[in-house]
């Protein structure tokens, strides 16, 4: 009887724990077949394992645990699974793709770095790729993310240089830390006539703000995105140093209109009137916040009544439309506040109750119906994904002129807050400087290029003006391809030309060389001539004519695009579509640079207050920048 014969060292799979080959009485091995050392079971032998796998999963499975158990006696030698033996190299493709998205995740979703280090997070990747191999926190912070800014930063630069002009936005805020971060948005149209918007920087900024200092720091922004040639424009806040940064700068200059409005409107905030009632209706929304009690019989007069399920709100000082927000708020829910107010169970646990009267309920209204044209002019002006700058000259001129006092207004507050709002706007935007760029900016939208808010000289005056530029620059744009074509000819002659070979008298010429021939000699003279002198229309005369033919096309409807009419007619209007990608491409505020501000907010916290800069930075513009 043939006797079973242990597997040779040599192969180190667990299954040959189960498994051997035959040997005869003569001891001859038979190494074409194994034998399964349980059930004797036979099988064909092919140099691999699966059969025998197979048969223990199938019949032995019972065994199947013991497959992880050391093979050998040899001391501290433990047999590798078939996933360790198969882990990803950490630059393989699939890896880098794994690490990439990681880094992807930490800056889009504004995540700590040692979200690599959490144990749930690590549990999830394991199950997703067994053979992927987590890099450290460290890698992240210094290798992966930075590589992933590196990029995002190459697409912006490429993005940047082929566009002819780019509007900066500039604001200063202080975290956590108190440091103090200065972040410079950037706008412009892309050849798809689409406004884009990136954030280029957030850098600290521990020099004085003062107007030199922050002149040199948007000149080295210029300098290191490569935007120094693109007539920058300046969109910052009221504040006299950006003013004077513009100035050092040369650069245009646009001050930011939400701000303008925020000015306006806390003027009439601060009217004696409407500052007492904000104060009221400010102690009773902060009762209501601190008292369980209280809040819990809002929430059931709620009910009752069939209101929204909405908090009150609290304003905040710098905000004015917090303050209309409040009283907005306050009205919506006024009839459960007033109700969870005269509650036996408010009235037990409260020393002090705060009430509105009719006279003050009405006069909130008076205010909101007041500071409503202010409020959705706000709105209007902080879009980012559509041309904003060509709404200020209408939209300023019809504020002003839906402010003045109105004799025929019964209420005496909104007589009162639309004379100080009118007031403050009227001496906003005054400057030759400001108007023109402004007007010009209106004038080449096509919703507003009528520019019937302005006095028939003023509207001249504009038009001129953007001819009289456009004819500038359709003349460097000449100057630049006569240039071009002069370089190009100055070095065909230089280079060296074959020599020419003269036609023997017996070379044969076929007769369409021979009838063009005559055709010059019977014609040239006078064809060639008035070929040589074509008409030639100057830049200002071809402006005039394309200026003509705009004003004359019917005004585009306030709820289409602008940048998509001048996509469809940009071959209609050759210079002037230049000059509106030049214009169309400003905002009307620096709220993109502000927005920066709250999301800095959630990544410089107090449980991440150790970041660097340069980690602030990076991280802030992936989260406005990457795309995923």
């Amino acid at each position: 009887m043939d006797k079973l014969r242990p597997a040779p060292s040599h192969l180190k799979s667990d299954v040959w724990q189960h498994f051997g080959f035959s040997e005869d009485t003569e001891g001859v091995v038979d190494k074409s077949h194994t034998v399964c050392k349980v059930c004797s079971a036979k099988f064909k032998y092919f140099g691999n394992t699966t059969n025998m796998k197979k048969h223990i999963t199938r019949f032995h499975s019972e065994l199947e645990k013991q497959h992880s158990l050391p093979i050998t006696n040899t001391p501290g030698y433990i047999q590798r699974t078939l996933d360790q033996v198969a882990k990803l190299p950490p630059n393989s493709e699939k890896a880098k793709r794994i690490t990439r998205s990681v880094a992807g995740f930490i800056a889009k979703d504004l995540r700590p770095y040692s979200v690599v280090e959490n144990q749930g997070f690590r549990t999830m990747l394991q199950v997703l790729e067994p053979r992927y191999t987590l890099p450290s926190r460290r890698y992240f912070s210094e290798t992966a993310v930075p590589a992933l800014y590196s990029e995002c930063k190459d697409h912006i630069l490429e993005s940047l240089s082929n566009t002819d002009r780019v509007a900066i936005t500039c604001d200063a805020w202080t975290s956590i830390t108190t440091e103090s971060y200065v972040t410079i948005t950037a706008h412009y149209i892309t050849d798809e006539w689409k406004l884009a918007a990136c954030v280029l920087q957030t850098r600290a900024m521990s020099e004085s703000h003062t107007g030199a200092n922050i002149a040199e720091l948007l000149h080295n922004v210029s300098d290191e995105w490569k935007i120094r040639n693109k007539d920058l424009v300046l969109v910052s806040d009221n504040a006299s140093n950006m003013a004077v940064a513009a100035q050092l700068g040369k650069f245009s200059h646009v001050r930011c209109y939400a701000h303008t409005l925020n000015l306006a409107s806390q003027r009439a905030l601060k009217l004696p009137s409407v500052s007492r009632l904000l104060g009221r209706v400010r102690r009773i929304a902060t009762f209501f916040h601190r008292s369980a009690i209280a809040n819990h019989q809002l929430k059931e007069k709620q009910k009752q009544l069939n209101l929204p399920s909405h908090k009150l709100k609290s304003d905040v000082i710098t905000r004015w439309n917090s303050a209309y927000e409040m009283l907005e708020r306050f009205l919506e829910q006024q009839p459960a506040v007033c109700a969870a107010l005269l509650s036996q169970e408010v009235r037990k646990g409260a020393a002090e109750i705060f009430t509105l009267t009719e006279s003050d309920i009405s006069c909130s209204e008076d205010v909101i119906t007041a500071l409503k044209p202010m409020k959705d002019a706000t709105l209007l002006m902080s879009e980012e994904s559509s041309p904003t700058a060509c709404l200020i000259a209408p939209l300023h001129a019809k504020l002003i002129q839906d402010m003045k006092e109105n004799t025929e207004e019964k209420s005496v507050m909104i007589r009162e807050i639309k004379r100080v709002i009118c007031e403050d706007l009227s001496k906003r935007y005054t400057t030759d400087q400001e108007t023109s760029l402004l007007n010009k900016c209106a004038s080449l939208d096509p919703r507003f290029k009528a520019l019937p808010f302005l006095s028939k000289e003023k509207r001249e005056e504009t038009y001129k003006t953007v001819i009289t530029e456009a004819s500038s620059l359709q003349e460097q744009e000449v100057h630049g391809n006569l240039e071009d074509s002069t370089v190009k000819e100055a070095n065909i002659s230089v280079s060296p030309q074959p020599e020419v070979t003269e036609l023997q008298d017996d070379c044969p010429t076929t007769s369409k060389g021979r009838a063009s021939s005559l055709l010059h000699n019977l014609l040239g003279k006078t064809f060639s001539d008035a070929s040589d002198t074509p008409y030639h229309q100057s830049p200002s005369a071809l402006v005039e004519e394309e200026m003509t033919r705009y004003c004359s096309t019917p005004p585009l409807p306030l709820t289409e695009d602008p940048l998509n009419w001048w996509h469809v007619n940009k071959v209609s209007f050759p210079v002037l579509s230049k000059m509106a990608k030049r214009y169309l491409c400003i905002p009307a505020t620096s709220v993109s640079a502000e927005r920066v501000f709250s999301t800095a907010g959630d990544i410089v916290t107090a449980q991440r207050s150790t970041l660097t800069s340069e980690h602030v930075d990076q991280l802030l513009f992936l989260h406005k920048n990457l795309v995923l």
